[in-house]
């Protein structure tokens, strides 16, 4: 068994002992590998282990690996979404993870329409209010959620966020307890189903899971570490 065929089973028990501590199935959650810096081959490794959703945060380093790996994995974009790269971007990846704003979202919705296509998408939280990180805040997020469901060719599968750093996993279950009681909020508020929860990397993701998190971003834990730090607070 390679290195990262081990890890990647060392992460699935630990995400099924999770949803049974908090009576889940296990096939709620869904784990994105992040691959980001990481060679082809890695990622043909941990395809070959069984794993299907890879997340990448950099279309010049994501494109050849889309190209060059099988043709049936997912891609995930958890990078920052800049808006000169999203026609690119909507036809690279199955998910988004990152639309911050209505500005963005309503661009993004206007070159889907003109494509054809009905990109998915997480909205991103600044859960903790930080302003070294981008995202809605809570209270925008509300002013803005009705125009947001009037864009007719976005999915919104639910919202994203990343906790304040903290000395341990368990400091960021305050942040993952309110991401899910928002999205329990919004649901009412605006009779919608926002299904999904993405949340938890390798050093939280069993809390993440705990409270609630239906796709874990988990890079080092399945990968090693990276020789340099890219885009570190996304996963």
């Amino acid at each position: 068994m390679s290195e990262i065929e081990n890890n990647l089973s060392i992460v699935r028990n630990e995400i099924a002992a999770a949803c049974q501590r908090a009576s889940r199935d296990v096939n709620s959650v869904n784990l994105i590998a992040v691959s980001k810096t990481f060679p082809d081959e890695a990622v043909r490794e941990a395809f070959h282990a069984g794993q299907i959703l890879f997340g990448e945060s950099k279309i010049q380093e994501a494109e050849p690996k889309i190209f060059n790996l099988p043709g049936n994995l997912q891609w995930h974009f958890i990078g920052r979404v800049q808006r000169n790269k999203v026609r690119k971007l909507i036809q690279l990846f199955d998910v988004i993870h990152a639309i911050d704003s209505l500005r963005l979202a309503t661009y993004t919705n206007e070159i889907a329409k003109e494509l054809g296509i009905f990109p998915k998408i997480f909205l991103q939280v600044n859960i903790g209010e930080e302003n070294s990180k981008g995202g809605y805040d809570p209270n925008t997020l509300r002013l803005e959620m009705e125009d947001l469901l009037k864009l007719p060719q976005l999915e919104i599968l639910g919202l994203m966020c990343i906790p304040p750093l903290g000395p341990d996993a368990e400091a960021a279950r305050t942040w993952f307890i309110a991401l899910r009681q928002l999205q329990e909020s919004l649901e009412i508020e605006f009779n919608v189903r926002i299904p999904a929860l993405s949340m938890g990397m390798s050093g939280d993701f069993e809390v993440a899971i705990e409270e609630g998190a239906t796709h874990v971003r988990v890079g080092s834990a399945i990968f090693g570490n990276r020789s340099y730090r890219v885009d570190g607070e996304l996963g």
